[in-house]
């Protein structure tokens, strides 16, 4: 399978890299990560095929974007469109310089073995929450998206009396795997990869929310033409097949 991945990448950078004949630049990149699972298996694959090299650091998206308002410098930087848009106002990322390259849903998860709630219409999601003893989710952007869920459901303020809070940068599948939360809210390419768990579901009908991660330019990037190379294999069939399989939506 890899070595189709492979060749399909090669056929869709053969033209960009033969026209271009750039010479090979080291990408500096600063990710969110819900797309960390995808980035790490794309990456190896463009450095093949492309030449280039791909600096790559992660963090979750709240410390990333304080880095980035610190001064962090690179040149591109990949997140949901919760951090883009104010990025955006503050000069931090280049205008129009954003695309779109997978969409992210957020599921719901306990820990494995444990009975599966019945999460299938928003009102039974609703019966659920209030029936489990402890829930956990995230301060990125899909917590973001689920405390307004909560107050659409009127249950803001009984889930934040028995909410768990993650130590430090463990994952929120983690702290559900561990059993210290009953049930788990977070986007579904971050709880794949965690063992001990099972994904009962995404969210029920109009409480789902597709989250839309894009490749911004930095203001400071001195490999730009490297960058926009980089980009183009985001959105390519071999980085698409990676993308689903690792939870997300390619666009």
């Amino acid at each position: 399978m890899l070595s189709k991945i492979a060749a399909a990448a090669v056929g869709v950078l053969s033209m960009v890299i033969g026209a271009s004949a750039a010479p090979a630049a080291e990408i500096t990149v600063l990710s969110t990560t819900a797309a960390q699972e995808a980035l790490t298996e794309i990456i190896p694959l463009f450095e093949r095929t492309s030449g280039h090299k791909v600096s790559i650091t992660f963090a979750s998206g709240p410390r990333m974007v304080e880095r980035i308002r610190a001064g962090a410098t690179g040149d591109l930087f990949i997140g949901p469109d919760e951090y883009n848009e104010p990025l955006l106002k503050e000069g931090k990322l280049v205008a129009r310089s954003g695309v779109e390259f997978a969409h992210s849903l957020t599921g719901v998860a306990v820990r494995a073995g444990a009975p599966r709630p019945d999460i299938s219409t928003p009102e039974k999601f609703r019966n659920a929450l209030l029936a489990a003893k402890s829930v956990c989710f995230s301060g990125g952007a899909s917590g973001m998206h689920i405390v307004n869920v909560f107050e659409r459901l009127g249950i803001g303020d009984a889930i934040e009396a028995k909410r768990v809070v993650p130590q430090g940068d463990e994952p929120i599948a983690a702290v559900v795997a561990r059993g210290a939360a009953e049930i788990g809210i977070h986007q579904i390419s971050q709880l794949l990869p965690v063992a001990g768990i099972d994904i009962v579901g995404p969210l029920p009908g109009d409480l789902q929310k597709v989250i839309a991660y894009a490749a911004s330019v930095l203001p400071g990037s001195t490999q730009r033409e490297a960058g926009r190379t980089f980009v183009s294999f985001l959105r390519s069939p071999a980085a698409a097949a990676i993308i689903k399989k690792k939870g997300m939506q390619p666009v």
